[in-house]
């Protein structure tokens, strides 16, 4: 409503402050679906718009559907690229989850496995 501040009334007639309520509405905690696993895998990965060409790099953890990877490119959320692991044994399709800069240099890459193919370093449990 108009000329109304962040308090505002309440339908008993009691004072709520809008701005404190909304902030604490507003904080969730987020459970991941698979759990992760810190594991030093070395891959591959392409696709980045800007800069063409493959880099070579490792994950720091892994699940069953995706991955979190040191890149010294900076990477857009929902961009899509490929992975792929040095031995040839995995492909996949990837969407970026998150893009963090690292302190010093590079960036912290989650990675969600859209289409893959082979055999990855953890498996999803079978549904019986």
């Amino acid at each position: 409503m108009p000329g109304r501040d962040a308090k505002s009334s309440a339908h008993c007639g009691m004072p709520v402050d809008m701005k404190e309520r909304l902030s604490r509405a507003a904080k969730f905690t987020f459970y991941r679906a698979d759990a992760r696993i810190p594991m030093e895998i070395p891959v591959m990965l392409d696709g980045h718009r800007n800069v063409p060409g493959t880099e070579s790099t490792f994950t720091e953890n892994v699940s069953a559907n995706g991955a979190r990877v040191h890149s010294v490119r900076r990477w857009t959320t929902g961009e899509k690229l490929t992975l792929a692991s040095r031995t040839g044994e995995f492909r996949s399709s990837a969407r970026v989850a998150y893009c963090h800069a690292m302190q010093g240099d590079g960036f912290a890459v989650g990675l969600e496995f859209l289409e893959p193919k082979g055999r990855w370093v953890v498996q999803s449990p079978k549904i019986a």
